[in-house]
């Protein structure tokens, strides 16, 4: 028992000094104006380098990810169907599909599945 808390103790301290070199190391310790400005063939760059990144486009794809995590975990239960009491499976499924279903009224609601907007 206290050779596995002293291993414990070694792993954590290397670690440690680990995280702390790599902090130290990665520091730039010379910030030059002229070489964090965006370069376009030697001339002064003429529009920002920055494009806006659209939040509606994120919206969606959070959406879809949720919704993607969704199916993939309504796959089980077929599987459980066989293995286990028709009654509880029927209302395990029908707890988690009126879940869903409360979630995507919200979102219909909230008008985030508006495409044209």
């Amino acid at each position: 028992m206290i050779s596995l808390t002293i291993t414990a103790v070694i792993f954590f301290l290397i670690s440690f000094i680990m995280m702390i070199l790599a902090n130290i190391l990665s520091k730039k310790s010379f910030i030059d104006r002229e070489k964090s400005s965006p370069f376009e063939c030697g001339f002064d760059p003429i529009n920002s380098a920055r494009m806006t990144f659209s939040l509606r486009f994120f919206l969606i794809a959070v959406i879809f990810l949720i919704f993607d995590v969704e199916i993939a975990l309504l796959f089980p239960f077929i599987i459980i169907m066989n293995f286990s009491n028709m009654i509880m499976w029927f209302l395990t499924t029908l707890v988690f599909l009126l879940i869903l279903l409360i979630g995507l009224y919200y979102e219909w609601s909230q008008g985030a599945l508006n495409w044209a907007n």
